[in-house]
C-alpha cells in the first residue's frame, strides 16, 4: 500500500485508492480493525514522525482509510481508526485537517476552499482552509471544521488547592 502521512492534531497514515485498495467499500468493519494496527506499526517503523513545534507529540496514531462519497455533497468518505480497535463515527476533525492539509500539500485546495467529508456511517463535516501556515520548515494549513454535534453530558470539575497533582503531572 502507498500511504501519505499527514497532521492535523493527530499525525494518520491516509490510505486512497490505489491498486491494491479500490475503495472504503471493499473493507468489512473486522478487515479494518485487522489491517489498521498493521498499517500503523509499518508506518511507524519506516520513519519517525515528530511534531515540528512539540517533540512530545509524534507518531502515527491514526489510520484514515478513504473512498468514494456516498453523500452527493461530500468531496470524499473516510473510516477512522485509532486505538486498539476504534472507528470514529463522525468524519473526525483531526482526521478532516490532517486530509485538508495533505490536499493542499499537493495543490488541490487552497485558501478559502471548503472540503466536504463524510464518514463510514454518513454524518458531514465541512472544511474550510482558512490560510495557510508553516511552522518552522514544515507548510501546512489553518483549518475550519464544521459539524453537526450533541451534548452527551455535563461535568464539574473542583480543583483543591490542596492537592499538588491539581494540574495534572508528567512522567518522564
Amino acid at each position: 500500500l502507498k500511504v501519505d502521512v499527514s497532521y492535523g492534531g493527530n499525525f494518520y497514515a491516509i490510505i486512497e485508492q490505489q491498486e491494491n485498495y479500490r475503495d472504503l467499500e471493499q473493507l468489512s468493519v473486522d478487515e479494518i480493525r485487522f489491517l489498521s494496527p498493521i498499517v500503523r506499526q509499518e508506518v511507524n517503523a519506516i520513519q519517525e514522525f515528530l511534531h515540528p513545534g512539540d517533540p512530545l507529540i509524534n507518531g502515527v496514531s491514526h489510520v484514515m482509510w478513504t473512498g468514494k462519497p456516498r453523500s452527493p455533497t461530500a468531496n470524499s468518505r473516510n473510516a477512522v481508526f485509532y486505538g486498539e480497535r476504534g472507528i470514529d463515527r463522525s468524519p473526525c476533525g483531526t482526521g478532516t485537517s490532517a486530509r485538508m492539509a495533505q490536499l493542499a500539500s499537493r495543490g488541490e485546495l487552497g485558501a478559502g476552499d471548503s472540503f466536504v467529508h463524510e464518514s463510514i456511517i454518513g454524518s458531514l463535516f465541512t472544511g474550510r482552509v482558512k490560510q495557510q501556515a508553516s511552522i518552522g520548515k514544515q507548510q501546512g494549513i489553518v483549518p475550519t471544521i464544521e459539524g453537526w454535534a450533541q451534548v452527551t453530558g455535563k461535568n464539574e470539575i473542583i480543583i483543591d488547592t490542596r492537592d499538588p497533582y491539581a494540574h495534572g503531572f508528567l512522567l518522564s
